[in-house]
């Protein structure tokens, strides 16, 4: 029976990555990592066969030697853990048979030159990718968003070779609603609304012309499910590890100053704002309405996604993020008590 420790299950990626794994392989002995018995109680109630083991990243010890155990290690709790993504590593090299370390990154590691070139709402021409670029994707600058954690895990199998054997997924910008457990709501996007409706305008930083690659995070997770179904496989399947274990999700670019737009009409639309006028906002007033809101709305991550495509037959297959935008916006307006819910409208 395969064993899968996986933390980070109550979250949003791994809480939609952990309902299709799960539902696709019933079969698999999954120990999931819970900070309390809340958030445990959350995954009990719809996982019954999962094991819970309660702690965080910072307890270095049950993360060591759960992942010693496990045949695969699903990493989603925090792409900028030190101490946590050491201890995982710690616990693959102690281990006897092969193993498998999954990682969780992120595409703001491409909007490196942005951060610190300050241009924050401009177009870059520059596009990544993980098959012919990768070489440039693995030696980026330390001091680049999720890098060190990158490098950790990018080093794990020199630790034990032959027995270690790590991919890195790096998902863009993430949308739609979760399957998970508990947190079922994304950030960039659903942040950049509820801003808009709690200001009662729209706004993108500087001009709005800066680029992302999107991913459906139902999409997302089947890119997880495509390196388990291989690190099931003797040899580890069609994927590539290690070096060559980088992988993006993507289904196509979107600019930002177009969902600003897309979000201030849907919200004008239903009264909710008074106009569909956009406001152009400096980095230190996207930092206000967000952490890193300069960062996550002004800067261009752009990374094709290639390797999942080639290799493991992924094809993106849901809508688009602007065409979330509508569902998106009334489900942050009921958050925010500026709409009706379906009972309240039922109840006149």
């Amino acid at each position: 029976m395969t064993k899968v420790f996986i933390t980070g299950a109550t979250g949003y990626i791994g809480g939609d990555a952990l309902y299709v794994i799960a539902n696709t392989y019933p079969d698999l002995a999954i120990t999931a990592l819970v900070r309390n018995s809340d958030k445990g109680a959350k995954i009990a109630a719809q996982y019954t066969k999962i094991k819970l083991v309660y702690g965080n990243l910072d307890n270095a010890d049950i993360l060591t030697e759960e992942t010693a155990k496990a045949d695969i290690t699903l990493h989603f709790a925090d792409s900028d853990h030190v101490a946590g993504a050491n201890a995982i590593v710690a616990g693959l090299a102690q281990k006897q048979t092969p193993g498998y370390l999954i990682h969780t990154s992120g595409t703001g590691i491409l909007g490196g030159a942005d951060w610190d070139n300050k241009t924050f709402g401009t177009l870059s021409e520059k596009v990544y990718d993980d098959w012919d670029g990768l070489g440039e994707v693995t030696s980026f600058p330390d001091h680049w968003s999720h890098r060190d954690i990158d490098k950790i895990v990018l080093a794990a199998s020199s630790k034990n070779p032959g027995n270690v054997f790590t991919a890195i997924v790096t998902p863009p910008t993430i949308y739609g609603p979760g399957r998970g457990p508990d947190n079922q709501r994304s950030h960039q996007v659903p942040e950049l609304t509820k801003n808009t409706l709690s200001r009662g305008k729209g706004f993108h930083v500087g001009d709005g012309k800066n680029v992302w690659h999107e991913v459906h995070v139902q999409d997302l997770s089947n890119v997880y499910l495509a390196l388990v179904t291989a690190a099931r496989q003797p040899g580890g399947g069609k994927a590539t590890w290690n070096d060559e274990g980088y992988y993006f999700a993507e289904s196509g670019e979107f600019v930002w100053g177009d969902i600003s737009k897309a979000i201030a009409k849907a919200a004008a639309d239903r009264k909710l704002i008074a106009s569909t006028e956009l406001d152009s906002v400096s980095a230190e007033e996207a930092d206000k309405f967000t952490r890193k809101g300069s960062y996550i709305w002004g800067t261009n991550s752009r990374g094709k996604a290639i390797r999942a495509r080639k290799l493991l037959g992924w094809e993106p297959k849901q809508k688009s993020l602007v065409d979330t935008i509508e569902d998106l916006v009334v489900r942050e307006a009921k958050a925010l008590g500026l709409a009706k819910t379906h009972q309240e409208v039922a109840s006149g």
